[in-house]
């Protein structure tokens, strides 16, 4: 196995949307060579990826005529103060994940020639949370179904969702937008499209206006025929890219630099719980989930190799050690799919294991209620150790 490691930078600066005598944009930044179906990002030292001056770049986003509506710029008014007031709460959290993320995007979005200011996307989709869901069941950063996900090569499954890979959905996304923007020609429209979906988008638009061009125009004016969170997106967005460009004018700090999302990948080649690879990289187990949002129950699918990272330098000692870890302790917890007649103390018995540790790994399990095919995750190793010992 061969040791590659990958270092993101963390944006430390704010940005400005409008302000002058700016850095130039970021340069494109090659993908290296990694064993994945889509490439992980930048390989940069900080002071080779400034933060983009998204004013100096031509922005089809910021440039629109749109911006001089009177009507549309009173609703980004409105959502500015949204950000700035009944967001305060959590907003400082989407700064900071911000600074982890950004960097990532901005080189998606440069080396694709796409708008710079689509890096505030994910502020309004996930809050820049990889582990976001929505009530509809997007997920990620970026927000995905489960089917468009698929669609753009990233694996959906209860144990491993791709969606929650910054690296894979930032590609996909950045992919995704640009086919939208072809598509309908705007890009008020292409993100009216992202958010409800182009087949929606289309109908609409053919039904309403047929012999109309696609123009951002366009989108304002059909804007009350839209779902209330679509007719909102665009100039939410706007304001977001207001508040977040320039957090201290809008009363917020500038966010501490975040841990930088630095690490080695090493391959898990079966169903392995991330507690054993801490213990096999010999660090903490709190940090190979941070580094690992994808894998969602804290298991690597069985059956198959995984790519999981762990800290920059340790994954020497992952392949030392791994090896070295009998197999059946490699796994500490086993997912269980609830089967006709079964109860939680038949499910304890099976693996013996007690009822309560169950119920601790399940803190929202109702056990009066469990359902045909329900998933439920068994602690093992715990309740071995503490039989043994």
């Amino acid at each position: 196995m061969t040791r590659r490691s990958v270092v993101l930078i963390v944006l430390t600066a704010g940005l400005s949307a409008c302000g002058g005598g700016p850095p130039p944009p970021p340069p494109v930044v090659p993908a290296p060579d990694v064993r994945v179906e889509v490439p992980l990002l930048p390989v940069e030292a900080a002071a080779e990826l400034p933060a983009p001056e998204i004013a100096e770049v031509v922005d089809e986003i910021l440039r629109t005529p749109m911006n001089q509506d009177p009507e549309f710029r009173a609703e980004v008014d409105r959502w500015v103060e949204f950000w700035r007031t009944r967001a305060s709460g959590w907003f400082p959290e989407y700064l900071e994940r911000m600074a982890w993320f950004a960097p990532t995007v901005d080189s998606a979005l440069s080396r694709k020639g796409l708008p710079p200011s689509l890096r505030y996307l994910p502020i309004i989709e996930s809050g820049y949370s990889p582990r976001a869901t929505s009530p509809v069941r997007a997920v990620g950063l970026w927000q995905f179904m489960a089917p468009t996900a698929r669609g753009f090569g990233m694996g959906v499954s209860p144990l491993l969702d791709e969606r929650r890979n910054p690296f894979k959905s930032t590609e996909a996304a950045t992919t995704y937008l640009g086919e939208l923007r072809d598509r309908f020609g705007s890009w008020f429209l292409a993100l009216a499209a992202y958010n409800w979906g182009p087949t929606r988008l289309e109908r609409l638009l053919d039904r309403e206006a047929p012999l109309m061009p696609r123009s951002d125009r366009l989108y304002w004016e059909l804007r009350h025929r839209l779902p209330r969170e679509t007719r909102d997106f665009v100039p939410k967005f706007y304001a977001a890219m207001e508040v977040a460009s320039d957090p201290v004018r809008h009363g917020y700090d500038l966010p501490a630099a975040a841990t930088p999302f630095v690490f080695d990948e090493v391959v898990v080649p079966d169903a392995t719980t991330l507690d054993v690879v801490a213990r096999a990289a010999e660090t903490d187990e709190t940090e190979i989930v941070r580094l690992n949002p994808e894998v969602v129950r804290g298991i690597t699918p069985p059956g198959q190799e995984t790519l999981v990272r762990v800290p920059l330098g340790h994954g020497w000692r992952f392949r030392e050690n791994y090896p070295r870890i009998p197999m059946d302790e490699r796994v500490t917890i086993v997912e269980h799919r609830v089967q006709r007649g079964e109860t939680l103390t038949h499910i304890a018995r099976r693996y013996g294991v007690r009822v309560a540790d169950i119920e601790a790994v399940n803190p929202e399990l109702d056990p009066r209620r469990l359902q045909i095919g329900q998933r439920i995750t068994v602690p093992i190793a715990s309740s071995r150790r503490r039989t043994s010992g």
